[in-house]
């Protein structure tokens, strides 16, 4: 248990392009890998980390896993050593995280704030607020998305049946 007041970071991560707006509020602790970072999106977005992925800063490096840069032409930094406190360290910095290459899910992650001692005792990572349901998996970008929402909507929609089961 940390003596101190427990430092956090505030970060949006809002599904870029989305209509209307998906978005996450999330608290985490300034040490936080951008491996468990990931992990901490998957869970508060709903989704499996079942694909590949990738974080993007400012200045265009690349951090993610180097087990999924087969011929090291990414050059990706090492997503499990690197703090988000490397990366983001004044409020208003922003990422950019894609999620499954193939449906391309792209968010863009912003640093609101830096708290001190307003996390209080409560554990971190915390998801605060949460603004509409996130697509499922492997439904097809966002263009999949809204066919998909049209079809659940319709009962009389061709694929109405499929997209409910």
């Amino acid at each position: 248990m940390p003596s101190g007041p427990q430092t956090a970071y505030q970060l949006k991560v809002t599904l870029s392009g989305a209509r209307p707006p998906i978005w996450r509020r999330l608290l985490i602790e300034p040490g936080t890998t951008f491996q468990d970072l990931h992990r901490i999106i998957q869970v508060a977005m709903g989704w499996q980390a079942s694909h590949l992925h990738l974080f993007q800063t400012e200045d265009g490096a690349l951090i993610g896993d180097p087990a999924e840069d087969f011929d090291g032409m990414m050059n990706f930094r090492d997503e499990a050593v690197v703090p988000v406190s490397a990366v983001l360290s004044s409020e208003g910095q922003t990422l950019h995280y894609e999620y499954d290459f193939g449906d391309s899910w792209e968010h863009q992650i912003v640093l609101e704030k830096i708290t001190s001692g307003e996390a209080g005792n409560e554990k971190l990572p915390r998801c605060i607020k949460a603004v509409r349901q996130c697509p499922p998996e492997d439904v097809g970008g966002l263009h999949g998305f809204y066919e998909f929402l049209e079809a659940m909507e319709d009962m009389a929609h061709p694929e109405h049946i499929d997209v409910r089961e």
